[in-house]
């Protein structure tokens, strides 16, 4: 491990008892329930070079919210922290004044289901402190990425995991709950070499405090359009056979039969998230995956006849540009994959757990993305498609101030029908008309694509398949809707024209 203080939350004395057989405590940073250990026992361990944090409030290891929100806590201070073992052992006390664990260790489905949760935390914890460091088993995250004849850009990640666990169906809201926070609890690895081998060459970068590299990379002979692999290799990070942890990581460049490119957002655009209402999308994130989520009505259909064009074989690429954090990469790529939306480059946001929700942010992260992509592509025209729920058309308006001629047409899903948005809206109509592009404000995806199809920007064709595409959605969200009775309240309707 590093030299710095390992951080652990020990929530029971059982807990305390473990830790202290397996660490050193004089290296450890020690976030204790009040009353777990005496205040001479406290005195001791500072004196041995341990840093001791004792909780304003106590917090109860069989409630998981209260657990959660502990963690949350104390990783402002301490970034990632190891949390102990499950429900503690019978018979030995909490704390001064609590009653014993075997009154307070109830045998019921929520103590198995936190034991559990929390003895996967730990035994994956207490696996790492065991393995020598070069010897651990990490996991390289690359992201599709994207260039041109001449130059490619790519990002990715290195992590203290070993995998995320695959989501079903079946998937209870409890279940999704603890994958998503294995998400965005994953533990990040900075400081670590990284070199990408591509078309001979072999480019080197360090992953930085957040665990993540990118490379843009200048090629020597002209790419041709597809897919083209890039070869990634962490020299720092020896598997436990020893040799050096790799992966591969693709890249793709349109084809020359491209006419335009698209740049899509993906929260109430093409998946409904609800992102105005900040306590129904944590809630939609909880209780869901990726294949229990539904897109919008006919933006799978919508979008594969923009990428085929109006000639129906165009290849035009399609980038996805978003305030969701890099954690839900896979699971974003998944859904897409199940429903049946052309999966492009995803540009998401770094972002810390307890800034998740924090989208002051948002415009700044779109146009800088946006910006990184028309550099790539200053011959190309992209059509871009967003919602009116936060600044897309405001972000939209000033892409075309800054690159009138990059801009072919900007279509805006309507999911804010307040007096004062569609103002706001009109005005933006009216100043971007004046550069020559439109923005059109739509209700669906079949308005979408049939003004699509009237500017040639897809085949007149394709707009049965639109129309059928978002019938069999409705009966998939209606039947989705009554299996969920019971649960929480499905909203999805209520934005949605």
């Amino acid at each position: 491990m590093t030299a710095n203080p390992m951080p652990f939350l020990v929530l029971t004395r059982a807990g305390f008892d473990d830790i202290s057989q397996r660490v050193d405590l004089g290296r450890a940073t020690l976030f204790l329930n009040p009353g777990l250990v005496s205040e001479d026992d406290i005195a001791r361990l500072r004196e041995s070079g341990a840093a001791v944090h004792v909780m304003g409030t106590a917090v109860d290891p069989l409630k998981p919210q209260e657990v959660q929100q502990a963690l949350l806590l104390t990783r402002k201070e301490a970034g990632s922290v190891w949390v102990e073992r499950g429900a503690p052992r019978a018979g030995i006390p909490v704390a001064t004044g609590q009653r014993a664990q075997d009154d307070i260790v109830p045998e019921t489905p929520l103590r198995h289901r936190l034991a559990r949760t929390a003895g996967a935390f730990a035994s994956n914890a207490w696996r790492l402190l065991r393995r020598p460091e070069s010897g651990r088993a990490l996991m390289a995250v690359p992201y599709l990425g994207f260039g041109n004849a001449n130059r490619i850009w790519l990002k990715g990640r290195l992590l203290d995991e070993y995998a995320f666990r695959e989501q079903s169906g079946e998937d209870s809201g409890w279940n999704n709950l603890v994958a998503l926070y294995q998400r965005l609890e994953s533990d990040e690895v900075a400081d670590s070499r990284v070199l990408a081998h591509f078309g001979g060459t072999t480019h080197e970068a360090t992953t930085d405090r957040g665990g993540y590299f990118s490379f843009d990379i200048t090629v020597g002979a002209p790419l041709a359009g597809g897919r083209h692999r890039v070869e990634l290799e962490f020299p720092d990070n020896a598997q436990p056979d020893g040799r050096p942890l790799r992966a591969v990581a693709d890249v793709i460049v349109p084809a020359e039969t491209a006419r335009f490119g698209i740049i899509s957002d993906i929260d109430d655009t093409v998946l409904w998230t609800n992102v105005t209402n900040k306590l129904n999308m944590a809630l939609m994130l909880a209780r869901t995956n990726s294949h229990t989520r539904k897109p919008f009505k006919g933006v799978a259909a919508f979008y594969r006849a923009l990428g085929d064009g109006v000639g129906g074989a165009e290849n035009n690429p399609l980038f996805y540009v978003s305030s969701s954090p890099w954690h839900l990469y896979g699971p974003l790529v998944h859904f897409l994959k199940l429903q049946g939306i052309p999966v492009g480059p995803l540009m998401l946001r770094e972002l810390s757990v307890r800034h998740v929700l924090k989208l002051n942010e948002h415009g700044n992260h779109k146009l800088e993305q946006i910006e990184r992509i028309l550099d790539f592509y200053p011959d190309m025209q992209f059509v871009l498609v967003g919602d009116s729920g936060e600044q897309d058309p405001e972000i939209y308006t000033e892409v075309v101030r800054r690159h009138p001629k990059a801009v072919r047409m900007i279509y805006i899903r309507n999911v804010n029908p307040d007096p004062s948005r569609i103002d706001a809206l009109d005005k933006l109509i009216d100043e971007v008309s004046t550069t020559g592009t439109q923005l059109i404000l739509s209700p669906d995806s079949v308005f979408a694509a049939s003004h699509a199809a009237a500017e040639g920007l897809i085949a007149v064709d394709r707009l049965p398949s639109v129309r059928s595409d978002m019938r069999q959605d409705e009966t998939a969200k209606a039947v989705a809707t009554g299996v969920a009775a019971g649960g929480v309240e499905d909203t999805s309707t209520v934005n949605e024209p």
